[in-house]
């Protein structure tokens, strides 16, 4: 297996990890005492959208 495949594979493995924190994300903004913070949580939210987007494109399965 190349450097680059390694190296791939590693880069794989942490974008799982930030795909996980969206899911995490998302259970608190079910929370209703969120206030201001919320507009935090979306914006983290749609700015993962986006580098899920981003990546998908980048490194296709």
């Amino acid at each position: 297996m190349s450097d680059a495949q390694v190296d791939l594979n590693q880069l794989r493995d942490r974008f799982k990890f930030i795909e996980g924190k969206r899911e995490v994300l998302l259970r608190l903004l079910e929370q209703p005492d969120l206030g201001t913070l919320r507009i935090d949580v979306n914006q983290a939210i749609e700015e993962i959208d986006e580098l899920i987007d981003d990546f998908k494109r980048t490194f296709p399965d």
